[in-house]
C-alpha cells in the first residue's frame, strides 16, 4: 500500500488526507500545534463563513489574478460542493442576506470534531506536536534518478523522526496569526513570493478627539482606493479601521493607495447639496448634519477628524472624505496573507515541480481573496485537488 504525508491539520491539509485514503493511500496528518484546525476554530468565532452561494463565475472574480489557475479547482469543488460537504458532515446551513453560508450553530468545532471522526473511521493517522523541520532528497536534475523519495524530519515528543512517504502534500498555511500555527517558517526551504498582509485593517494615526468613537461602526458608507469600491462596513479602532469593508481593498491599500470614503453613498450629491442648503436658523452643523442627513456622531467625528478646515460647500467632501493612513496593519494582525509558493512553480496538480511527489494546496500557495467564504472554500478546493494527484502519482 502506497502511503501519504499531509504537514499541516488545517482544512486543505485535512481534506488532502482524506482524498489520499479515499484513493487507497496509508495517510498520516503531522500537525505542528496541540491539536488540528485552530485557525478554522478561530474562524468560528465569528459564525464560521464556508463559502458564498453565488454562480462561479462570479465567485471566481474574487481571486483576481490567480482566477485562471484556481478555476479547475473550484469548478470541481465550489460553492454547491462544499455545502454538501458539511452537510455530509453533519451540519445544518443557512444562507444569508449577502449569500453567505454558515452552519446553524454558528461554530466551527462540530464540524471539526465529525470530521476527524471520519478521517480515523477511513485510516488516517492524525499526530499532533510533530513539527517538520527539514528534509532530504535530491531534486530532479538530468542526473536524478525519477523513483528517488523524500524523507522528511520532524521534532516530535518522542524526539525527532523521518519519514520517506511515496507522495507528500504540504498545506502549512500562510503568515498570519503564527500563535494558530500560520507561521510562514516552512518558507525558508523554498524560494517564494514575499508574504504580504490579506484581509487586514489599515493603520491610522488619530487625533485624542477620535478616542471616544473607539469601537463605533461605520455603516452606510463606501470606501474607494485605486479603481475599486467597498460597500462593507467597518470599524473605528485604536489603530486605524478593521472590518470587512476594508479588507475588501486591503490588496492595494497595504501599497499607500489614497482611501476616500463616502459617509453618504446613497445620497447623489446634487440631492445631497439640496438638502444641506436648508439649514435651520441657529442651529449647529453638528445638529444640522443629523438633521438633514442623519449622519451619525462617528461619521461626524470622522468629517472634523480629516475635512478641516471644512469648505462652505461640504457636500463634495462628504462624498469623498480623505482618510490618511499608514498602510496595513502588521501581518501577524492580518487574517490572511498574499505570496508564498508561486503557481507558476507547481504543475497543473499542484505539484512542486522541482521536487516529485511533492504538492502543495492552501494558504501556503501565491493567491488571495476577501473574506465572504471565499478563502476556506479555495483552501478546501486545493487541498482536495492536491490529494487526489498526489494519489494518482503513488499509485503510478
Amino acid at each position: 500500500m502506497a502511503v501519504g504525508l499531509v504537514i499541516g491539520g488545517g482544512p486543505a491539509g485535512l481534506m488532502a488526507a482524506e482524498a489520499m485514503a479515499d484513493a487507497g493511500l496509508k495517510v498520516m496528518v503531522a500537525e505542528a500545534k496541540p491539536s488540528l484546525g485552530r485557525k478554522l476554530l478561530m474562524a468560528g468565532k465569528s459564525g464560521l463563513n464556508l463559502t458564498k452561494d453565488e454562480p462561479l463565475p462570479a465567485f471566481l472574480d474574487a481571486y483576481r489574478e490567480a482566477a485562471s489557475t484556481l478555476s479547475p479547482m473550484l469548478d470541481a469543488f465550489g460553492p454547491d460542493a462544499v455545502q454538501a460537504w458539511a452537510q455530509g458532515l453533519g451540519q445544518d446551513l443557512f444562507t444569508g442576506t449577502t449569500g453567505r453560508v454558515f452552519p446553524k450553530v454558528m461554530k466551527a468545532s462540530p464540524l471539526l470534531r465529525a470530521w476527524q471522526a471520519r478521517l480515523r473511521d477511513k485510516g488516517v493517522d492524525l499526530r499532533t506536536r510533530w513539527r517538520w523541520t527539514d528534509w532530504s532528497s535530491p531534486k530532479s536534475g538530468p542526473n536524478s534518478d525519477p523513483a528517488s523519495r523524500t524523507t522528511l524530519h520532524f521534532e516530535t515528543p518522542d524526539g525527532p523522526q523521518d519519514i520517506t512517504p511515496d507522495v507528500t502534500v504540504l498545506a502549512l498555511g500562510g503568515a498570519s496569526w503564527p500563535r494558530l500555527g500560520s507561521d510562514g517558517i516552512w518558507a525558508r526551504h523554498f524560494d517564494i513570493a514575499p508574504f504580504r498582509p490579506a484581509n487586514v485593517g489599515l493603520s491610522i494615526r488619530w487625533s485624542d478627539h477620535m478616542q471616544a468613537q473607539f469601537g463605533q461602526p461605520l455603516k452606510s458608507i463606501a470606501l474607494s482606493a485605486g479603481d475599486e469600491v467597498s460597500r462593507g462596513e467597518c470599524t473605528i479602532t485604536r489603530r486605524g479601521l478593521e472590518g470587512a469593508g476594508i479588507y475588501a481593498l486591503s490588496h492595494i491599500l497595504r501599497d499607500g493607495t489614497a482611501l476616500h470614503m463616502d459617509l453618504v453613498p446613497d445620497i447623489p450629491l446634487d440631492r445631497l447639496r439640496a438638502k444641506l442648503a436648508k439649514r435651520r436658523r441657529g442651529d449647529s452643523l453638528a445638529s444640522h448634519l443629523r438633521r438633514a442627513i442623519r449622519l451619525d456622531p462617528a461619521k461626524r467625528a470622522l468629517l472634523m477628524e480629516f475635512g478641516r478646515p471644512l469648505p462652505d460647500d461640504i457636500a463634495p467632501l462628504l462624498k469623498a472624505l480623505p482618510i490618511p493612513h499608514d498602510g496595513a496593519m502588521p501581518m501577524e494582525q492580518a487574517i490572511s496573507t498574499a505570496g508564498g509558493l508561486r503557481l507558476s512553480d507547481l504543475d497543473e496538480g499542484l505539484m512542486l515541480r522541482d521536487r516529485p511527489g511533492t504538492f502543495a494546496a492552501g494558504e501556503m500557495l501565491d493567491w488571495e481573496a476577501p473574506t465572504g467564504g471565499y478563502l476556506l472554500t479555495a483552501c478546501l478546493a486545493t487541498g482536495l485537488w492536491a490529494g487526489r494527484a498526489a494519489a494518482r502519482y503513488a499509485q503510478r
